[in-house]
């Protein structure tokens, strides 16, 4: 599935494409990986796989030319936070791009600050500025995110009541697109468009071996 242009940090590419005069366009592999940051088995692949084999697919020369990751927010809506993690997600994928999978990762590492019982006695602005300050430990402005998120606390000029933030839109998309996948669980991994038998729980070699047989 595409990556709208506005979400393109959502892709990770380990090499720069090669030049080409040929009319048959280079068609990488598409490994595109469903996560949910309130999730912590979404956590646990996504730490093997960014400091475990993605090191090892740079190395890898093949791999690296034919391959490209998606980073997919699934949003799991019976954690209320999951909808709030992912929000900020979009916050600093709209400011800083490039500090889109570091902001991830440093996010999963705090996940469970944001787990139900830790933000049960928490109103939804104190939950966003926390989440920003989150950003902010990449490098992305605080006040700047927290401007992205936060909910009015009165109605706007036309008396609305119930307009989201400024990421509004945007979750609508990501949402939007993942239902047409129907992906449920997470972490749920799809390549090349079919959906994988894959688990949190593989190891190094596991994730070697798959690579290997889907791309050689």
């Amino acid at each position: 599935m595409a990556v709208p242009p506005k979400f393109a940090a959502h892709k990770l590419e380990f090499a720069p494409p090669a030049a080409s005069s040929s009319s048959v366009p280079h068609a990488n592999h598409t490994f595109e990986l469903y996560l949910d940051y309130c999730c912590p088995f979404s956590a646990k692949i996504f730490k093997t796989l960014t400091t475990q084999v993605f090191p090892v697919i740079r190395d890898n020369s093949v791999w690296a030319n034919s391959l490209a990751v998606v980073f997919r927010q699934q949003v799991q809506p019976w954690h209320p936070s999951s909808t709030l993690m992912h929000e900020t997600g979009l916050a600093v994928l709209r400011l800083a791009p490039d500090k889109f999978w570091a902001f991830s990762t440093e996010l999963f590492a705090v996940q469970t600050e944001f787990y139900d019982i830790s933000v049960v006695n928490e109103t939804r602005n104190q939950t966003y500025r926390r989440l920003a300050k989150v950003a902010a430990k990449v490098g992305v402005s605080e006040d700047e995110v927290y401007k992205l998120l936060a909910i009015p606390e009165k109605a706007g000029e036309d008396g609305s009541l119930n307009s989201g933030n400024a990421v509004t839109n945007d979750l609508k998309v990501v949402t939007k697109m993942n239902r047409l996948i129907g992906v449920h669980v997470t972490p749920t991994v799809v390549f090349d468009g079919v959906v994988q038998d894959t688990s949190s729980g593989w190891t190094l070699d596991q994730w070697k071996e798959f690579f290997t047989k889907n791309i050689g």
